[in-house]
């Protein structure tokens, strides 16, 4: 699994547990309060890592690790020491590592974020959404001002090296004046990275949803005005627009990275570690390796089933063929760095081959040439070169290239928004 290459590691754990639904979520999440559900899953994800670290070389060094959920934070002290520990027996971080994990700020104290700091963690992140109080009413996730300011104080305290906060735009009642106060507030908050996500609105895949009222939410029009305005404020304020809905201090690795053409996105998002394999760990978590994508079971009875059989928890997984990791290529190029050079392309990733581009795709060429005259970018030759309008509508320029999408992806762009 990986062995075959000595490149370093990126971990992922997926913490599933949450005490309330927040009504907007589509991870795939346990809501109970029933704190003892976390013991025997504890159980079951030592003996996952076990299993995975069997088949992987020990010299490999982790360069990131990630806790994700749910609800990290839904873990005791101790069974968060377990799970470190576990950890760390069978995987050797290196030095400088990477080590982050998401908190509710409803469910934590000073103590806590105190603990997670000197245990090892030295990146954190947390979601905000929205400080309206109406909004946070209409997706249950309430969190008075204060809390907030008094959890990202007690991060500065602990000495965090990083710290991460996620808006959602698109939520029930949201209006350009209420989110312009929200973004200020979170610019209060001085965090070094601004996540601020659009929110898909998928009830009949997603049926927690139901919840919100469907009549408050803002147009596609408002939407594409909030994302123009939050923008415009956030960068007027030194945070730096990375793309894909992220914004970074202008002395973040994040920025510097993309400004030396060297940013790179898996399943956990940005990162400067393009080499990793990324393993995850727990239910529903993904696991991609250079050629090879793998998912776990996303329930909890399949995933203590298939580990009590001694076999790895896999529901479903994808080998790549040669033409998946040209396209993958273009793709991750675009939507890191905005821009595309083909002879870039060959000798930073290795491809082993000269690609004609015009002739490898040549199918898609009208749609770029749309694209082009819409003005979302910019063609010369063999390379591409993404316009600030057509920032916002990456995911749709990718999607492009992406050969499992095909016809589905024209007519999409508002969707995007």
């Amino acid at each position: 699994m990986g062995n075959y290459k000595k490149t370093p590691l990126s971990l992922y754990c997926h913490i599933p547990f949450c005490e309330t639904p927040c009504y907007f979520c589509g991870c795939n999440t346990v809501i109970t309060q029933r704190k003892e559900v976390a013991e025997p899953y504890l159980g079951y994800l030592a003996r996952h890592i076990h299993q995975v670290a069997s088949l992987v070389s020990p010299d490999r060094q982790v360069h990131q690790l990630h806790w994700g959920g749910g609800t990290p934070n839904y873990l005791s002290k101790s069974q968060v020491e377990f799970l470190w520990n576990q950890l760390h027996q069978h995987f050797s971080l290196a030095d400088g590592a990477e080590v982050s994990i998401e908190i509710n700020p409803s469910f934590i104290d000073r103590d806590y974020v105190l603990f997670l700091r000197q245990l090892g963690f030295n990146r954190i992140s947390f979601g905000i959404q929205d400080f309206n109080s109406q909004v946070q009413v209409a997706v249950n996730r309430v969190q008075p001002e204060t809390m907030l300011f008094d959890v990202m104080s007690w991060i500065l305290e602990a000495g965090f090296e990083s710290v991460n906060v996620d808006l959602i735009y698109g939520l029930p009642f949201q209006t350009l004046d209420t989110f312009r106060e929200t973004v200020e507030k979170t610019l209060q908050l001085n965090p070094d990275r601004i996540a601020v996500f659009n929110f898909a609105y998928i009830p009949q895949i997603v049926p927690v949803q139901k919840r919100m009222p469907a009549a408050a939410m803002p147009s596609t029009a408002t939407k594409l005005k909030i994302i123009q305005q939050t923008i415009g404020q956030l960068t007027e304020n030194g945070y730096v627009f990375i793309g894909m809905d992220h914004f970074a201090k202008p002395n973040d690795e994040l920025a510097i990275a993309q400004q030396a053409g060297q940013l790179h996105r898996n399943f956990q998002g940005y990162t400067t570690k393009p080499e990793s394999d990324l393993l995850g760990f727990g239910m529903t978590s993904i696991s991609m390796l250079q050629d090879v994508y793998v998912q776990n079971y996303k329930k909890l009875k399949d995933f203590y089933r298939s580990i009590d059989a001694q076999e790895l928890p896999i529901e479903r997984g994808v080998r790549l063929n040669q033409d998946d990791l040209i396209r993958r290529t273009v793709i991750m190029e675009l939507m890191c760095q905005f821009q595309l050079c083909v002879q870039d392309l060959e000798s930073k990733y290795h491809l082993g081959f000269d690609l004609d581009f015009n002739d490898y795709f040549a199918g898609i060429l009208p749609q770029l040439d749309a694209l082009e005259a819409d003005g979302l970018l910019n063609r010369w030759g063999d390379g591409i070169e993404v316009t600030p309008s057509g920032r916002l509508l990456i995911r749709n320029i990718a999607a492009v290239f992406d050969a499992y999408l095909g016809d589905r992806v024209k007519g999409t762009f508002s969707k995007a928004i």
